[in-house]
């Protein structure tokens, strides 16, 4: 019998580097939502494991054991067939690899075995606003996130993210508030936001002009309310307070630029 299950896109609204340890690591403080747009899994039981990729990102996705989703079967002692639909680009910096991931464990199980796949697969699992310390490893849910609308932009040039690392000057900068405000509507949230930070933003940009580029164009959108880069990719949101500005702007975005990914969506509301 198939089963299907969505990987959301992961969306760091700040993330603020704190500080690096001695084994390398770097310590975060970001606040994390999830989008209802993503990739899409079927798993169908079988005697051993096979991967299939399709969709509009399938170029340079391993169909093997390198692959995190044919990783997190074997986590949850799981064999079959599975088909990987990858409608998110690569080094974007939105969950990708570690959101499929954390789909498949969320549905074969071994959902506590998830850290042994990366820092993100368990936020990723968690599908709700979340505060995300340390390493990744101190997850908090963040109640006073209310849904929003935004625009993803990812301007079509991925990123490695320990290149963006090692172009970062400063390792220890400020942490968020320690509690987190409540926020009554879009216009206080994005205000707050704006006073937080994305660190690597800057040396994203240095590495891939084009990211100043996809900013640019989200913040010249009418009813932007924020502009910023997610995570440590290459793709941008912008947020707005309706749906109808939000289709507008992608729909502006993707006149002048059609050869970036342009997607409407809503945060915080990924069913």
């Amino acid at each position: 019998m198939t089963s299907e299950v969505f990987a959301p896109a992961k969306i760091n609204l700040t993330l603020h580097v704190t500080g690096q340890r001695a084994d390398g690591y770097h310590l975060l403080d970001s606040l994390v939502d999830f989008a209802n747009v993503g990739d899409r899994l079927w798993f169908e039981p079988g005697p051993e494991i096979s991967l299939k990729v399709s969709g509009p990102f399938t170029q340079g996705v391993p169909t093997d054991q390198r692959n995190l989703v044919w990783q997190a079967a074997e986590l949850a002692g799981w064999t079959g067939r599975i088909t990987l639909e990858k409608n998110l680009p690569h080094g974007a910096g939105i969950g990708g690899g570690s959101a499929d991931a954390a789909a498949t464990l969320s549905a074969l199980g071994g959902g506590a075995k998830a850290a042994k796949l990366g820092a993100d697969v368990p936020v990723c699992m968690r599908l709700a606003p979340t505060r995300m310390r340390g390493i990744g490893d101190q997850l908090d849910a963040a109640d006073g996130i209310p849904p929003c609308w935004a625009v993803l932009v990812w301007p079509g040039v991925g990123v490695a993210t320990p290149d963006i690392f090692k172009h970062l000057k400063n390792k220890t900068n400020s942490q968020m508030p320690e509690v987190l405000p409540t926020f009554q509507d879009h216009t206080g949230m994005t205000e707050w936001l704006g006073g937080m930070r994305n660190d690597l933003q800057a040396s994203c940009e240095a590495l891939v002009p084009e990211v100043s580029q996809a900013l640019k164009a989200l913040a010249g959108c009418e009813g932007a309310g924020l502009a910023r880069m997610s995570g440590s990719g290459s793709t941008c949101f912008g947020l707005f307070e309706t749906l109808s500005q939000a289709d507008a702007a992608a729909q502006k975005v993707a006149r002048a630029h059609p050869e970036w990914w342009v997607k409407s969506c809503v945060l915080g509301q990924v069913n």
